[in-house]
């Protein structure tokens, strides 16, 4: 299991012209991949396995304080996020999940589909993009909060959580104040067969807690959360 999920400061990684990524090179589209703090829960929560205190912090979140697991945003993939909306509602940096977000598992390739839009959120939010990942080939640190708000230069609430797990990704933003984006998973054939039930629990409990009627919270600086949205890929 992964127990570290941020990465080091100056960690670089580039696109070369195959769209595959390389550590620790010089990045020619400004990608920076700078500390981004996972706190004790999403330490042992987060990864492709599960152990018994992750199992017991999933039960919290579900018993206790199901809002934290629903996202203010919910797309299919990054290319329906208009990031130029986003930038000129106040936000102002960019923290991705990198396994089936914006790669395949395991991989340092980009999903080919997703390059335009990723270009397009480096130019809305240059130089305060992160990206993190429990790969093996990334490995990283420990950081604290404080990390986060010191290399984006302003609070958590002014960034955006992008990633493909309610009890990790969107549960990490919510508690911390980030805006959050859910998108659906890549591809799931790399997945192992754990991984691939928690996913089905953790949707069949969302969808279960959204005909309740229970809503994410509020955030400040998006009051109408279909604005950011594309309305199309053309």
């Amino acid at each position: 299991m992964a127990a570290l999920i941020h990465l080091p400061c100056a960690y670089h990684l580039r696109f070369c012209s195959k769209n595959t990524l390389f550590s620790r090179e010089e990045n020619p589209i400004r990608k920076n991949l700078e500390k981004v703090e996972m706190n004790q829960w999403w330490k042992k929560s987060v990864g492709q396995s599960l152990n018994s205190a992750g199992v017991a912090s999933f039960l919290s979140v579900a018993t206790k304080k199901p809002h934290l697991a629903l996202p203010h945003i919910s797309v299919p993939d990054v290319r329906w996020i208009d990031w130029s909306e986003l930038e000129r509602l106040g936000f102002r940096g960019v923290v991705f999940d990198k396994d089936n977000t914006l790669t395949a598992p395991y991989s340092l390739s980009l999903w080919p589909a997703l390059s335009g839009s990723f270009v397009q959120c480096q130019a809305a939010f240059p130089g305060k993009v992160a990206v993190f990942s429990n790969s093996a080939e990334l490995k990283k640190p420990d950081g604290t909060a404080e990390d986060i708000e010191k290399f984006f230069g302003c609070p958590v609430s002014d960034l955006i959580m992008v990633g493909d797990r309610y009890f990790t990704d969107i549960v990490y933003g919510n508690r911390n104040g980030f805006l959050t984006i859910l998108t659906e998973p890549l591809t799931l054939s790399l997945e192992p067969f754990i991984v691939k039930q928690v996913r089905k629990l953790e949707g069949y409990l969302v969808k279960h807690w959204h005909h309740k009627g229970l809503k994410p919270a509020k955030h400040m600086l998006l009051p109408e959360f279909h604005h950011c949205i594309n309305s199309s890929l053309s």
